[in-house]
């Protein structure tokens, strides 16, 4: 297999290649009863879902991206028995099975081919997917057949939150939801096991271990990858101060960033990620969402307070600097006079309506080129009166999933600015 150049260098850089997710069985098993449990705001017909996010992964490829898709990383990666190993270690335990179902689980997973155990670690597996298991203990004899022994993953969907990759290397978030947990397990997995990373360089910043990270938790739609050393985070519902002081210190041991924003958002499943509200579409220019205006948010500038300390002597080492200007703070960062923001002149329902529709979330695959839901008309039309071409696709199903085309995308590979 070819050698691939891993890295993201910026949010609006031309996308070389990306991570996303074709939703398979999980969301075949997505009812009324399990859906907020499992952080859906409704249940999605998955025949459409499917198609919807075919056409965004044509999208992608007609613009030269190279799109690999996630069920099709995992299974390859489970060919790997040291890899299978690894991962049945942590997903089969008595913790989560029990003391009995634990191993009998786990030897009938071992028989496996890797295509159907990729697709029920990340679908889910019932008593009944089990029938040629006859295990005794507690766990088992309380089950129904229609009963999860594994809990589907359906916002695996969402491939920017588990891992998020930051210039040269690459975060494994340790996620703030336990429905979703086991989805870094999986990202593991593939990071050191498939041909793609096995034999590339690069740091893991974070979470690559089997520590119980919370409170310090990270998901991908909080971070962006300005450019020229500098990252924004977001700290709302999902990513906690800790995780990002955390990240921080690691960037700045790597000498892979010089400096981190982190802004505080509303603790609000409507804001649920900083890319829910902002992002970035050209290399100067910001989708803003209305409703949230830049004033109201503290944010803060973090640098690294000693280099010899940070590199040398792994403490602390953070020189924390509250801000009042967040544009202008991210206007220093990248070295210009100041960022142009858009947003949309409508009254507040009909703003609110599209940020829930996704509207601001939105995938550059180049500077002034995005993909975003065709469904946001107002948003849309904005962004093409502003010189920001935007290539829609359908949402009609996968915009019930409260993910844009930001969130349902990991970049593996993008340019500079």
């Amino acid at each position: 297999m070819t050698r691939t150049r891993l890295g993201v260098h910026s949010e609006v850089g031309r996308l070389r290649q990306a991570i996303l997710h074709r939703p398979a069985l999980e969301l075949d098993r997505l009812t009324p009863d399990n859906c907020d449990d499992l952080l859906f705001d409704d249940v999605l017909w998955p025949a459409k879902a499917r198609t919807e996010h075919d056409a965004f992964v044509q999208v992608l490829r007609d613009h030269g991206v190279t799109v690999h898709l996630f069920g099709e990383l995992l299974a390859e990666t489970l060919h790997s028995a040291e890899a299978k190993a690894f991962v049945l270690e942590r997903v089969c335990t008595v913790q989560r099975l029990g003391t009995a179902l634990a191993a009998s689980v786990r030897a009938l997973a071992e028989d496996m081919a890797p295509a159907t155990l990729a697709e029920l670690l990340i679908g889910g597996i019932t008593r009944a997917d089990l029938s040629p298991l006859h295990a005794g203990g507690l766990r088992w004899q309380t089950l129904g057949l229609d009963d999860f022994v594994i809990p589907p993953l359906p916002n695996t969907l969402f491939q920017r939150d588990n891992s998020a990759w930051i210039y040269g290397g690459v975060t494994i978030n340790p996620m703030a939801m336990a429905a979703r947990r086991r989805e870094s397990i999986h990202s593991r997995a593939v990071y050191r096991y498939h041909p793609l990373f096995r034999e590339a360089t690069f740091p893991i910043y974070y979470g690559d271990d089997d520590v119980d990270h919370q409170p310090a938790t990270l998901e991908g739609g909080d971070i962006h990858v300005l450019g020229r050393g500098a990252v924004l985070i977001g700290m709302g519902e999902r990513t906690t101060p800790q995780g990002v002081e955390i990240l921080a210190r690691s960037l700045f041991r790597a000498g892979q960033a010089s400096r981190v924003i982190a802004v505080e958002l509303p603790k609000s499943h409507a804001l649920m990620h900083l890319d829910t509200v902002l992002t970035m579409v050209d290399t100067d220019t910001f989708l803003r969402y209305p409703g949230l205006a830049p004033e109201t948010l503290r944010h803060w500038s973090i640098t690294p307070a000693s280099a010899d300390e940070i590199v040398e002597q792994n403490n602390g080492g953070l020189a924390v600097e509250q801000r009042d200007d967040l544009f202008g703070t991210i206007a220093d960062a990248l070295g210009i006079d100041r960022p142009r923001v858009l947003c949309v002149d409508a009254d507040g329902r009909a703003a609110a309506r599209e940020q829930w529709d996704d509207a601001d979330n939105v995938l550059a695959l180049e500077p002034g080129v995005v993909v975003g839901y065709e469904r946001n008309t107002v948003t849309n039309t904005m962004l093409a009166e502003n010189g920001i071409k935007v290539l829609p696709i359908p949402s009609g199903e996968l915009g019930r999933g409260r993910g844009g085309a930001r969130c349902m995308s990991c970049p593996i590979e993008r340019e500079g600015i």
